[in-house]
């Protein structure tokens, strides 16, 4: 009989791509743990799995049951004030929950860093989630990683955006820190080898690849891998972690708060000490070449199953709640239209909405507002989105919230504002066609809010009517007609 798994952070970066590793093994029965299961429907695997609803931080006692081993791939980092704290307390939930149900193995993700360092939040969160883990009395497997190389990466965009629109970088000391990346590819090797062999040693094991660089030779890596001219680095004395995080925000899609964490963290060094993990897992790790290589192909192709902004940021989401429904002040745009193309066609359309197609309408004004989101702190306007989406997957600077095949679209806005906003489109069959209502929908905060809401209306004025217009173009397959100024 296969032995059963429970994947925490299925829904995340690297949970997506483990999760079809170990189905492909076919040694092991699978178990998903998602606050919100929605989020995997559109997996290709999700019906190979058994999806539990639940959080780390809450009662695990059915997600556990019969459990034989525990991926812990839960991570906080940069979700609002106090993560590290709250990200202790769910390890040591996790850690008495899995102790009582008798697991017998954790395997656990976390970071490199010699533990006689000083090291940065991030790090030091990671270390201590891991001795939590082990002190639960389950045998642990703690991998150690640096900075994961792959597609869809947080640390792999964070280099990409640098690398492609800076020719010219003034960096801080921290480029020329001693790092060894890891492929994406290699990590979810090692991972299903911690779960799958059937005698693993506890303790911890660093992981990464061939090649030990700098940040500097990094980037130089990237630059020869796309094909770009060598980036001249400047480095400073006087560019703090804190202030460069907030030229990466404004430069990558890794919003402020997730960068200055990432940032901080390369000020330590992180390399493999030793080859224990070598010895017992046997992957013969790709170099640094071969992983940008690798990941810059699955982008050109768009085959990008899973990426950073799949996971919640919590300190950018507002209350999960239908809008409708809570009370308060509501302020809308709500524009109706009918067309000939069923829903199924207007469904399939809107779907497709974001990333490189673009909104339809008001185009410099949406990279204005993404622009001046990054300098306040937020997201900005990361120009990305998966090839089809599910609940939970982030489009630009939106979120998936609610998909209801064929009659509904919801999205719930990211970008830093003074109340909470929602793009919704409702489609109705009717006379062998569709009526669509599009709804901007603002709960504002305040008089703040309340200014906000009346300061763009005139630029509501222009823009939504036109992504009306060119939603229902594309799905009828004709150009778009002028759009109604009102």
């Amino acid at each position: 009989m296969s032995r059963t798994v429970l994947v925490t952070g299925a829904t995340g970066y690297v949970g997506g791509r483990l999760v079809p590793a170990l189905l492909a093994t076919g040694d092991v029965t699978v178990r998903c743990l998602a606050r919100t299961p929605e989020k995997l429907d559109a997996a290709p695997w999700r019906s190979a799995v058994e999806v539990v609803r639940g959080s780390v931080g809450g009662d695990l006692t059915d997600a556990l049951d019969g459990v034989d081993t525990l991926v812990y791939l839960v991570h906080s980092i940069g979700q609002g004030e106090g993560w590290e704290a709250r990200e202790l307390d769910h390890a040591r939930n996790v850690a008495d929950h899995a102790r009582r149900a008798g697991v017998r193995r954790i395997v656990f993700l976390g970071g490199l860093g010699r533990d006689g360092d000083d090291l940065s939040v991030h790090l030091r969160s990671r270390h201590e989630v891991g001795r939590l883990l082990a002190g639960s009395g389950v045998p642990t497997v703690e991998l150690r990683a640096g900075v994961i190389i792959g597609s869809g990466s947080a640390s792999f965009e964070m280099l990409r955006y640098l690398v492609e629109m800076l020719s010219v970088m003034v960096t801080p000391r921290w480029v020329s820190t001693r790092c060894q990346p890891i492929a994406i590819a290699d990590v979810v090797a090692t991972l299903v080898r911690a779960v799958t062999l059937a005698d693993v040693p506890s303790g911890v094991y660093e992981i990464g690849g061939p090649d030990v660089v700098s940040y500097a030779e990094m980037m130089d890596a990237y630059a020869r891998a796309a094909g770009l001219p060598r980036r001249r680095v400047i480095s400073v004395p006087f560019l703090s972690p804190g202030l460069s995080s907030h030229w990466v925000g404004l430069v990558t899609p890794v919003p402020v708060p997730l960068a200055r964490e990432l940032v901080e963290s390369l000020v330590n060094e992180v390399v493999v000490d030793d080859d224990r993990a070598a010895r017992t897992f046997g992957v013969d790790a790709m170099g640094l070449g071969e992983a940008i290589e690798r990941a810059l192909a699955a982008v050109e192709r768009g085959n990008v199953p899973t990426a950073w902004s799949d996971a919640d940021l919590v300190h950018f989401a507002p209350v999960a709640t239908d809008p409708a429904w809570s009370g308060g002040t509501i302020v809308e745009d709500v524009r109706r239209a009918t067309t000939a193309a069923s829903p199924e066609a207007v469904y399939r359309t809107i779907a497709a909405i974001g990333g490189d197609r673009g909104w339809y309408s008001g185009e410099l004004l949406w990279r204005i507002r993404g622009i001046l989101d990054k300098l306040i702190g937020g997201p900005g306007l990361r120009t990305g989105r998966k090839a089809t989406i599910a609940v939970g997957d982030a489009i630009d600077f939106w979120r998936v919230e609610e998909l209801v095949s064929d009659r509904r679209i919801r999205l719930r806005a990211e970008m830093v504002l003074p109340g909470q906003a929602w793009l919704t489109w409702d489609l109705e069959p009717s006379d062998g066609g569709t009526v669509v209502t599009q709804s901007a929908t603002f709960r504002p905060k305040g008089l703040w809010g309340r200014a906000y809401w009346y300061g763009v209306a005139p630029f509501h004025r222009f823009v939504f009517p036109g992504m009306l217009a060119g939603i229902l173009a594309d799905a009828a397959g004709r150009a778009p007609s002028p759009p109604d100024p009102g």
